[in-house]
């Protein structure tokens, strides 16, 4: 086993950074316009670019217009890949700092802490800032993620997991503030939003509970696993349900979305509303689990 020795630590002033670039876009980042979705494409890319990784742009279409998948690999000693993604776009007309540009910057922070560990990988790593996670095509087999996936598939290329970044920003400190689908999940859950919670489906309680294992000794945030049935639309909320279909185990790092957050998909998701304390300590725990799974 490799033993994985220093001190790499996530920034909250480089994840703030992040997160003013892309919300300051404007008109904001949804998938009527292009030129938002160009630039905010165009920083990813320039922040990968700094970086001793292989930088590519996966272009698809959808109805007639023109979107992209950015990627960056990593490679490690074996082939076999581990994808942690992002998506860049947003519902509506807001600025997305929760959903998802804290993803994002989760995504560049990892890719950075990699950079300087790249020599030590057991797997290869690719990261990848997708388009069109948000509605309309959330679900369909337009979503970035999905062309994605796909590619991996067709291309043969051996996927041993998949984490998944959406809305890791918003905590709060106040006893009440985490709300929950049903009162039964009161039993198993604190009622104060200042955790994370790593999320699949029914049947991967093994790989849940090993991310959050992983995770959970680097990141001084409380981390929690959650299995549903699949069938229970909470559990498929974002990019991650695109690889289930390949059979690759695949979770969703995620603080709840509109459980806790009362600003989701609404023009109040500003960058003020964010911890990048506690997103630090998060990315710190995904980055140690990534380099041990």
């Amino acid at each position: 086993m490799l033993i994985y020795k220093g001190n790499m630590k996530a920034s909250p002033d480089r994840l703030y950074n992040d997160v003013e670039t892309l919300t300051s876009i404007s008109p904001p980042r949804n998938y009527l316009q292009l030129e938002s979705l160009n630039k905010a494409a165009t920083y990813i890319i320039s922040e990968f670019r700094k970086l001793n990784c292989q930088v590519k742009e996966q272009p698809f279409q959808v109805d007639g217009n023109p979107y992209k998948n950015i990627t960056a690999i990593f490679e490690g000693r074996s082939a076999e890949r581990i994808v942690v993604g992002a998506h860049y776009d947003v519902c509506g007309d807001q600025p997305g700092a929760d959903d998802n540009a804290s993803g994002v910057a989760g995504l560049l922070e990892i890719a950075r802490l990699l950079n300087e560990r790249q020599n030590e990988l057991t797997h290869t790593i690719e990261l990848v800032a997708y388009c069109l996670e948000e509605p309309p095509y959330f679900g369909s087999s337009n979503m970035g993620s999905a062309v994605h996936a796909r590619s991996l598939k067709e291309a043969g290329v051996q996927v041993k997991a998949m984490i998944c970044y959406d809305m890791i920003g918003y905590y709060s400190d106040t006893p009440g503030s985490q709300r929950f689908p049903s009162p039964e999940f009161s039993k198993y859950y604190p009622d104060t939003g200042n955790f994370i919670v790593v999320v699949s489906r029914q049947g991967d309680e093994a790989f849940t509970q090993k991310v959050r294992d992983l995770m959970q000794p680097h990141c001084q945030v409380p981390v929690y696993a959650v299995n549903l049935p699949e069938a229970f639309g909470l559990v498929g909320l974002s990019d991650h349900r695109n690889y289930w279909k390949y059979n690759i185990d695949a979770v969703m790092i995620n603080n709840s979305a509109f459980l806790r957050n009362p600003n989701y998909h609404l023009p109040t998701d500003t960058i003020d509303t964010l911890d990048f304390d506690k997103m630090a300590e998060v990315v710190n725990g995904v980055y140690n689990a990534i380099i041990r799974l």
